[in-house]
């Protein structure tokens, strides 16, 4: 067997590794797990001696502040988790500068907050502070500033601030440590017959047959759904997603030498799961839109609109004659989601349509080969018919025949603390008309998140959320100039500034044939 360290990628890839609290502290005592702490380090500086960037993204502030304050237990109150984990911070990177300092590896320490995400200029301030530490040789340890981020403490863990900082950075390889070796199709501490999964390339269709509900802990606010989340946002951007236990991190070695290779061949490597990332991901902008902007407000827009919308030469960009309906107050520049009004019968005539020109545009990345495995579990599992495929990347359209669908089996999208959570958007799902067959107390919304039931005054429409954009109006300007002519925005409001109402759309959602 060769030595780990002579074995190494051809190319320096940019690598980002994501610590959850359950891998720093006892679950118990709280105590650091100094031996495998140890290891992680020791495993960073050997990435880092063999040429690659690296970024850590680590949890564990609160663990760490309830061992000094001698507590046992992290408590309900938001301003007590605050307050540990504004204790606990501080102990957390000193204890990461003293075993990197033992290797002579320089750290910096990076907190960020949903804020820093959703605003541009604070963003790509970010971005520009990160790519300035990665070329001094430093390693960057990231956390959620969680003495200030309400949300993050309450909801989630940093499965999805680690896919955010993946695409900030331009990372090959994400590598998500947990306390299992892999996803597997069932809870394999309860399941000794739970199948793992070794390669995904759809992550809706395999939500349908793993288990989500495997990970957590009393310190941890994560679990398997959100790493499932943080896999689907980087696959978005370009990034290799891969599952691995963090008391096997030396297996990140051969992992990414095995990606310079013509055919990888899973069997032959350590036990993970690799999340392939998308051919053609969406560009840094129009990723940032979809997954790192709060949106204000919805544009309604109807089905014209969205086909101009798809076509290339709107550059993203809309006209008031197109839009029907305003909802929730926004002021100009704001981010408003774009639904599309479309009549119940016309959903029939949604195909899906690879590489659209709106929804993805080449990446200027260096990536290292992806594998052409393709999962079997993978494949032709949505439910129900004439569906929209959200993602860009499977253009096939599903059978007319409705396949029974379990309830168990339904994936929940409320578990994540993340951007993704906030906006359905943020997550590429399969959206389908509820059969007929399917009581409607069975029918999940994690089937159809982005279609609004009708009103009973409106029951020949359903409203399907397309995408994102940047309002050039404020919520009472468009309402008012809805449906008219570009030509008469100045007459109704005493200015135009542009014609469009709305630009930097990005469309989540294929086009119509």
């Amino acid at each position: 067997m060769r030595n780990p360290l002579h074995i190494g990628s051809s190319t320096s890839l940019t690598i980002v590794i994501k610590l959850g609290t359950s891998s720093i502290v006892d679950a118990e005592t709280h105590q650091p797990l100094l031996s495998l702490l140890s290891s992680i380090v020791e495993t960073i500086c050997k990435l880092r001696a063999l040429g690659h960037r690296v970024v850590l993204v680590s949890s564990g502030a609160i663990g760490v502040g309830l061992k000094r304050m001698g507590m046992k237990e992290r408590g309900k109150s938001l301003s007590t988790k605050q307050a540990l984990a504004a204790i606990g911070q501080g102990r957390l990177i000193a204890l990461y500068d003293n075993l990197f300092s033992q290797l002579e590896q320089p750290i910096a320490q990076v907190l960020l907050t949903r804020g820093d995400i959703s605003d541009r200029t604070r963003y790509l301030n970010a971005v520009n502070t990160f790519t300035e530490l990665l070329s001094m040789g430093v390693v960057p340890i990231v956390n959620e500033n969680d003495t200030v981020s309400v949300s993050e403490i309450r909801f989630g863990d940093n499965d999805t601030l680690s896919a955010i900082a993946s695409n900030m950075v331009h990372a090959d390889y994400l590598f998500l440590m947990t306390d299992v070796d892999c996803l597997y199709t069932d809870n394999p501490r309860k399941n000794p017959d739970a199948k793992p999964v070794r390669v995904v390339d759809d992550i809706e269709s395999i939500r349908q047959k793993v288990s989500t509900a495997t990970l957590g802990t009393s310190l941890g606010t994560g679990g398997m759904e959100t790493k499932l989340i943080a896999a689907e946002l980087a696959m978005g951007a370009g990034v290799t997603t891969v599952i691995l236990n963090s008391q096997k991190i030396s297996s990140i070695f051969p992992i990414i030498a095995a990606a310079d290779t013509a055919v990888i061949d899973e069997n032959t490597l350590p036990q993970h799961t690799r999340f392939l990332r998308k051919d053609q991901p969406l560009g840094d902008r129009k990723w940032w839109i979809l997954h790192g902007l709060h949106t204000s407000g919805e544009i309604v827009i109807d089905e014209g609109a969205y086909r101009a919308l798809t076509r290339k030469h709107s550059g993203g960009r809309l006209l008031a004659a197109g839009v029907v309906q305003v909802k929730g107050v926004f002021a100009s520049q704001q981010a408003v989601k774009i639904v599309v009004r479309l009549s119940r019968s016309s959903l029939s005539s949604y195909h899906p349509e690879p590489d659209s020109n709106n929804n993805t545009q080449p990446s200027s990345r260096s990536h290292t080969p992806s594998s052409s495995h393709r999962n079997p579990l993978a494949s032709g599992l949505t439910h129900g018919s004439d569906s929209i495929s959200a993602s860009t990347s499977n253009s096939t359209v599903n059978s007319p025949e409705v396949a029974p669908i379990t309830p168990s089996l339904l994936p929940s999208m409320s578990l994540s603390s993340s951007i993704a959570s906030l906006d359905p958007l943020s997550t590429s799902v399969s959206i389908s008309p509820i059969p007929h067959s399917v009581s409607p107390s069975l029918a999940s919304p994690a089937l159809v998140p982005a279609v609004v039931a009708a009103t009973s005054e409106e029951d020949e429409w359903e409203y399907v959320e397309v995408g994102k954009g940047q309002a050039n109006y404020n919520s009472s300007e468009i309402d008012r100039i809805k449906g008219m002519k570009s030509s008469r925005i100045s007459e109704i409001l005493g200015y135009a500034d542009t014609e469009h109402v709305v630009d930097s759309i990005t469309l989540k959602i294929s086009a119509i044939a």
